[in-house]
């Protein structure tokens, strides 16, 4: 039994000793208590629970950081590209409309 567990489980015995309703300092602990039993076991499920796991989370962040840069920067090339291959093709097809194919061949 870890010592978050250990102290919760003093906390309930306490709560349950006292006669009456518990007082909101033992509620708070009790809750609080809690909580970081429930976190770590949470993290602990994860795979977070050890050392690395800080510069593992912040590793992760960068790489995800780096993929939405990388995914704007593709998207804006792709727009662009697509622009200039529109006024591209409106050129040509104002050259042709004005007949000056016939200038380029000739």
């Amino acid at each position: 039994m870890t010592a978050d567990a250990e102290m919760l489980a003093r906390l309930v015995a306490q709560a349950q000793g006292v006669p009456g309703a518990v007082d909101m300092v033992m509620i708070r602990a009790l809750v609080e208590e809690a909580s970081e039993l429930g976190a770590g076991r949470a993290l602990e499920r994860l795979g977070l629970a050890d050392r690395r796991a800080e510069g593992d989370v912040r590793e992760l962040r960068e790489l995800l950081r780096a993929w939405r840069d990388a995914k704007k920067a593709a998207r804006g090339a792709v727009i662009g590209w697509v622009v200039r291959i529109g006024l591209a093709l409106l050129l040509l097809g104002m050259a042709v409309k004005m007949g000056l194919l016939g200038l380029v061949r000739a």
